[in-house]
C-alpha cells in the first residue's frame, strides 16, 4: 500500500478512528497494531503525539501512554525523547511482534495453544519433507544425535530438542507459518521446559524425533505429518500434565 499522501501525523490520526469508550489501553494498542500492520505507515514514520493520539482515539492521553510503552517493549515502536515517537518496521517485519502482543492480551487457554501448536508443527514437518536439502537433514541428524547423548542430562537434552524443530521450521521454508510456532513455543515455555522430566519420556522423545527425520529424509509429507502427529500427541500430554 502507499505511504500517507498528506502530513503524515495528521493521516495517522485520522485513520485511526475512536475507540469505544472507556476502551483500556490494550485497545488503543490493538487499533495502533491494525494501522501499523496495514501497510500504510512507512518504516520511520513519526506518530503523531500524545495529546493528538489522545483525541483521534477517543480516550484518556494515559491509555495512549501506555499503549505506547507496550509496543516500545515488544520493538514495534521507538521513543526517543525530545523527537517523538516512530515506528520502527516495515508491516511484514511487524508480524512476531504482532502475534505475541495478540496472545498476550487475550484469553487464553493452555490447552487451546497446545491444540495450536500441533496443528503448525505437523504442517511444518510436511512442508519440511518436501523442502529439506542435505544440510538440514544433517542439522536434523545431529540433533538427534545429541539428544540421544543427553538422555541424562536434560537440559542439553531440551537444547537440541528445540535446535531440531528450528531446523525443521527452517527447512519448511515459510516465514510466516514459523512465526506462528515461535510465538505460540514461547508462550507454552514454562511448561515445555518441564515436560521431558525423566530418561524414560527422553527416550521416547528421541524415537519420534527419529521417525520424523526418517520421513524428512525420505521426502515422504504423509509419513513426517503422521510421525510429528504422534509426537505433538504425547508431547501435548506432558505438558499437560507438567
Amino acid at each position: 500500500m502507499p505511504a500517507f499522501s498528506g502530513e503524515p501525523t495528521d493521516d495517522i490520526a485520522a485513520a485511526l478512528g475512536a475507540v469505544p469508550s472507556g476502551a483500556p489501553a490494550s485497545e488503543v494498542a490493538r487499533r495502533l497494531l491494525d494501522l501499523f500492520t496495514g501497510g500504510s505507515v512507512p518504516a520511520g514514520t513519526r506518530l503523531p503525539p500524545e495529546r493528538q493520539l489522545s483525541a483521534a482515539l477517543g480516550v484518556g492521553r494515559s491509555a495512549v501512554r501506555e499503549a505506547l510503552a507496550a509496543l516500545e517493549i515488544l520493538g514495534i515502536v521507538d521513543v526517543r525523547p525530545g523527537s517523538g515517537t516512530y515506528l520502527r518496521g516495515a508491516a511484514s517485519e511487524l508480524l512476531p511482534q504482532t502475534l505475541r502482543w495478540g496472545l498476550l492480551i487475550g484469553e487464553r487457554n493452555t490447552a487451546q495453544l497446545l491444540e495450536l501448536r500441533e496443528g503448525l508443527e505437523i504442517f511444518v514437518a510436511r512442508l519440511a519433507a518436501a523442502r529439506a536439502d542435505d544440510a538440514i537433514i544433517a542439522r536434523l541428524e545431529r540433533s538427534v544425535v545429541r539428544m540421544r547423548d543427553s538422555i541424562d542430562e536434560l537440559g542439553a537434552f531440551a537444547k537440541a530438542d528445540l535446535d531440531f524443530h528450528h531446523a525443521l521450521a527452517e527447512a519448511a521454508g515459510n516465514e510466516t507459518l514459523t512465526d506462528h510456532v515461535h510465538v505460540v513455543r514461547s508462550l507454552l515455555q514454562v511448561y515445555a521446559d518441564r515436560a521431558v522430566h525423566d530418561p524414560a519420556h527422553a527416550e521416547q522423545a528421541v524415537a519420534e524425533h527419529d521417525a520424523v527425520l526418517a520421513a524428512v529424509r525420505a521426502g515422504d509429507a504423509d509419513a513426517a505429518a503422521s510421525a510429528m502427529a504422534v509426537h505433538m500427541a504425547t508431547a501435548t500430554a506432558r505438558l499437560l500434565d507438567a
